[in-house]
């Protein structure tokens, strides 16, 4: 696998870790006993931390890419599994 292609396959596994770990530890004004601004929404966030969220991100990302490089060096899970077409004699 090129180091380009590598890059990039790590780069869309941080943005889908990025999005999936974004709601936890998140609080409202409301749960956190802190008073709101006045027209702010209702499920705005009080303690967003973006660097937070950007280390989770990354830790999920190295291991989600992890395992898919091993599968992709090892060959666990291969096109040929989702073959439904042809029948178990191949």
């Amino acid at each position: 696998m090129k180091w380009t292609s590598m890059i990039a396959i790590f780069t869309l596994f941080w943005v889908l870790s990025a999005f999936l770990v974004l709601p936890f530890g998140i609080r409202t004004h409301d749960e956190a006993g802190i008073e709101k601004v006045p027209g702010q929404a209702e499920s705005a966030p009080a303690n967003f931390n973006p660097k937070r969220i950007a280390k989770r991100a990354t830790v999920l990302a190295l291991v989600l890419f992890g395992l898919f490089y091993l599968n992709y060096v090892n060959d666990w899970v291969s096109v040929n599994v989702f073959d439904f077409y042809t029948g178990p004699e191949g």
